[in-house]
């Protein structure tokens, strides 16, 4: 189990003071105070973010094979605009523009109907995007295209399901107006959804459960974790909320010794340390259900996979969805709940990990930088969006899936 993940050698908790005699480079980050920290973390994130639009983008002649958020130029447009969220820099909303038409293109017609994997987060990404400049067209044409979606054989799961769908709804809610995507749309959606689980549980112990190719995930990308962390966006009934309440609860009762979670149902392999698969996902989950229900139960259980997260989530990849980069984003979340500077602190170990050691383990060949390597969800792309997280740890928010 130990060679899928580096031993976490950094002090539980170090207080701020500049210029202490640290044994490492590593350790001269975590003392910096934290506006200084933002400094490097900036700069790295500006430096990444060129090379990703260099090698996604420029290198394949301005033009898109992979649209989607997952792997591909959607993921280098999100980057973008998030860079322009923090530095103001127009360029990179024209440019993220740019892409964004590119993408709208080729995905015309996809099957794929969710935001990190689909038609929908095109759309949706389009239509914010064209707000940020003002162009009002922009934005309507994006919506129509978004409502022409069609939901027909979707699963429902996070990834290429029915919650993908629900998850880009709330996205334009939020960012272009409350009821851009009608309530009544997302609750027919979210209530079949429901239905699903309750059937699929058949009366079992656990109010809700559902396959994807036939296996019964847990996790935040194919299973449970994700479904539970969408559904709670959703006007549902109150017998509703209960199930899933009742879901996390199971999951908390059945998860390993260790404080892990299964990657399924059934599943005795306490192996996966990632947001797709295991305690990361579940404590990003569990952290919201700790605001939602306003449940101190929950935020044990979520606190208690952050520190399995601590313990073995420095990960030998770098990205979101099964590197270090998503793993950081649990004491992230945390830290907006609970306001614990401790929980920060274990953010910041983290990215100054991958700060501070990334690029050369990446050369030495002791770090996988990914299939695709400057990727949002699983190369560098990610990590540069960890990092301009971390200029305003407050506002941070895990790539399609925190909204």
């Amino acid at each position: 189990m130990a060679d899928r993940f580096f031993p976490n050698e950094m002090p539980e908790f170090v207080e701020e003071q500049e210029g202490v005699g640290a044994q490492s480079t590593l350790h001269t980050l975590l003392y910096l105070p934290y506006t200084k920290l933002a400094d490097n973390f900036l700069r790295a994130a500006l430096d990444l973010k060129e090379k990703v639009v260099k090698e996604t983008w420029v290198s394949n002649g301005r033009r898109v094979k992979d649209f989607t958020l997952y792997t591909g130029a959607l993921g280098t447009a999100f980057l973008l605009l998030k860079a322009y969220q923090v530095t103001n820099n127009r360029s990179d909303l024209s440019l993220c523009s740019e892409i964004i038409r590119a993408c709208d293109t080729v995905s015309a017609g996809s099957r794929h109907v969710t935001f990190i994997c689909g038609r929908a987060g095109v759309c949706a990404l389009g239509a914010v995007v064209a707000k940020h400049a003002g162009d009002d067209a922009l934005v309507n044409h994006y919506l129509s295209s978004f409502r022409e979606i069609k939901l027909r054989d979707v699963p429902n799961e996070l990834l290429y399901g029915k919650v993908g769908y629900l998850w880009a709804c709330s996205f334009l809610n939020k960012h272009i107006g409350e009821s851009t995507i009608p309530l009544t749309h997302t609750s027919l959606v979210a209530k079949e959804i429901i239905s699903v689980g309750k059937r699929l549980s058949n009366k079992g112990t656990c109010p809700l459960m559902y396959e994807w190719h036939g296996k019964k995930y847990w996790g935040a990308a194919h299973g449970l974790t994700g479904i539970m962390h969408v559904l709670m966006d959703m006007e549902l009934k109150p017998e509703d909320k209960e199930c899933i309440k009742g879901t996390l609860s199971y999951m908390i009762k059945h998860r390993f010794p260790s404080g892990n979670y299964p990657s399924s149902q059934g599943s005795e392999s306490d192996r996966l340390m990632h947001w797709c698969h295991g305690a990361p996902g579940v404590a990003l989950t569990l952290t919201k259900a700790a605001q939602v229900f306003q449940d101190e139960h929950m935020l044990q259980a979520a606190e208690e996979a952050a520190q399995v997260v601590w313990s073995r989530g420095l990960l030998k990849r770098v990205g979101i969805c099964h590197g270090i980069s998503g793993n950081a984003y649990v004491f992230l979340s945390l830290y907006r709940l609970t306001g614990r500077i401790e929980y920060l602190y274990r953010a910041k170990a983290f990215a100054c990990f991958l700060l501070d050691r990334a690029d050369q383990l990446i050369a030495e060949g002791r770090m996988h930088s990914g299939d695709r390597p400057y990727s949002m969800f699983e190369g560098q792309a990610g990590m540069a969006h960890l990092f301009l997280d971390m200029i305003k740890p407050s506002e941070s928010r895990f790539p399609a899936y925190e909204l």
